[in-house]
């Protein structure tokens, strides 16, 4: 009989899940150590938060086939040493979306008519009634930043509520958005147009304080912002500051930089016009029980030898095909990525062309993996192998497969073709001997460069002086080039320049490399290390 440890407190209800196919033991509070020396004998392990799953304890798992989280995040998992091994990590990505959702509204609500303060001066023996006059939300403008699934759940309970409903989600079709009720609208015409903001984002470096003292200046007087995603996505010092001087009318915030929030912390000296409660927004007695039996159910099926809904990583491929795909997938989600950033945030639709060798190859685990990379830039951790075709559909995103069995410069390539909001773009890359990844073409202009962190891509006429005109420039800028390479398809005809740099490009450096006579376009990509 297999054998299940549950290591952090869960609902009852997914105890009694996973006894009806396996013994069940539940140990908490151990240390790192503790559990290496016990995981030997177990199955399946079940967490929440508490525990660390480091290398040591994967390596221990001599049997583990699942590591089940009762939650969104993984952060206390090692899943490459997981994938490695062939341990699936599982989670549960929508157990929590309707407590999230409902505590951004209750927020909002709460905000508007200053539940909170008028409680407690009530309970202080007062009855102030003209202190906590509030306002309205009927037939208010809602801007909600980030239409996944806990927006789209906020921007379905606003409606009802008679809001009229902005979103800006650089990844979401105009028709998606359509069919959920909201006009998408770039985020400065958001930021000027709501009474109330919304966020539902996950924290990346382009959504870090995305919310700062230049975006509070575009806003209404009167606006109230309400962030219950990442602490991180908003200033919190701009933050405060608007509010002491009067410039924004309100916020509420259930997540901040640093938690738990500290104690010099400017947004603690603030009134009635801010809300802050500790990180709440999952912390429902409904998601906790469905987080547990979400997480209980996928374990109990992997022990039963059905595939899981939820994998984090690598979902259970038969052995042989895995080890003779691996090197595949990750070109297919390189070239996903990149091709995701060239063709702009809002993509439309995605054409994969198997090529050579590779079209005789079983498609869609690369296919997934391409759609993985096409949606990480925007989804980070969010995205995996499992739901990949699902946030794909949802967009709206078109995807076509092809296969060209005929061998070109390599035995088997992968070219993939995506339109989006800078138009459309295309890239193929192959893999070397060694399974080393090459950027073999973009935009069918011949190239071969081995992808790297952060890139620069131009769009030039092949002239003279061109190179060093761009390498003069991005050295007056400090910025260092580890390599670069031109492609061309004829002499004096169009050409692509692409260079390797050791650091992000400065804030408008882009700008002034498009100002170069000759350039026609630049783009920079950057990539997952």
């Amino acid at each position: 009989m297999s054998k299940v440890l549950v290591s952090d407190p869960i609902d009852q209800v997914g105890i009694d899940i996973l006894s009806q196919v396996a013994q069940v033991d539940v140990k908490t509070n151990l240390s790192v150590d503790e559990l290496v020396q016990i995981i030997p004998e177990y199955d399946a392990l079940m967490i929440r938060s508490g525990t660390r799953v480091t290398q040591a304890v994967i390596d221990a798992g001599k049997q583990l086939k699942i590591i089940g989280r009762a939650g969104v995040g993984v952060d206390n998992v090692d899943v490459p040493a997981a994938t490695r091994r062939g341990i699936l990590v599982v989670n549960s990505p929508e157990g929590n979306t309707v407590a999230a959702a409902e505590h951004a509204v209750a927020m909002m609500l709460s905000l508007s008519r200053y539940i909170p303060d008028a409680n407690q001066s009530v309970k202080n023996g007062k009855w102030d009634r003209k202190t906590f006059t509030g306002v309205e939300v009927y037939k208010k403008t809602l801007g909600v930043v980030g239409l996944g699934k806990i927006g789209s759940h906020v921007a379905t309970i606003a409606r009802a509520m008679n809001m009229r409903i902005l979103a800006y989600d650089p990844y979401l079709s105009t028709e998606r958005a359509e069919q959920l009720g909201c006009q998408l609208v770039e985020l400065d015409f958001l930021f000027r147009e709501s009474d109330y903001i919304t966020l539902h984002l996950p924290k990346t470096p382009e959504t870090y304080h995305l919310i700062n003292a230049e975006a509070l200046s575009k806003m209404k007087p009167t606006v109230r912002i309400v962030n219950c995603a990442r602490g991180g996505i908003i200033d919190e010092n701009a933050l405060a500051e608007a509010l002491q001087q009067s410039r924004i009318g309100g916020a509420a915030l259930d997540v901040y930089e640093e938690e738990p929030l500290r104690d010099a912390s400017s947004l603690r000296s603030l009134g009635k016009e801010l809300i802050l409660t500790p990180h709440l927004g999952a912390s429902t007695e409904e998601a906790q029980v469905n987080v547990a039996i979400d997480v209980a159910e996928q374990i109990r099926d992997v022990l039963l030898g059905l595939p899981a809904r939820s994998a984090v990583n690598i979902p259970g491929l038969r052995p042989d095909v895995m080890e003779k795909l691996r090197p595949y997938l990750q070109l297919a989600e390189t070239l996903g990525n990149l091709v995701s950033q060239l063709a702009g945030g809002r993509i439309q639709s995605l054409n994969i062309r198997l090529q050579g060798e590779l079209a005789t190859n079983e498609s869609q685990p690369i296919v997934v993996a391409a759609l993985k990379g096409l949606l990480s830039h925007a989804l980070q951790e969010r995205v995996n192998y499992v739901n990949a075709s699902i946030e794909a559909k949802e967009r709206g995103i078109h995807v076509v497969e092809t296969r060209d069995a005929a061998i070109r410069d390599y035995t088997g390539s992968l070219h993939l073709s995506a339109i989006g909001s800078l138009g459309e773009h295309s890239v193929t890359g192959a893999l070397l001997g060694d399974n080393e990844i090459r950027v073999t073409s973009i935009d069918d202009f011949p190239i071969n460069v081995p992808p790297s962190r952060y890139m620069l891509f131009t769009l030039h006429r092949d002239m003279p002086g061109i190179i060093g005109k761009i390498g003069s420039l991005l050295g007056s800028f400090n910025v260092n080039i580890a390599s670069m390479q031109v492609g061309r398809k004829i002499v004096r005809g169009d050409a692509v320049m692409v260079l390797s740099i050791d650091d992000p490009l400065p804030d408008g450096i882009l700008t002034e490399i498009t100002k170069v006579p000759g350039i026609r376009d630049a783009y920079t990509v950057t990539l997952s290390d």
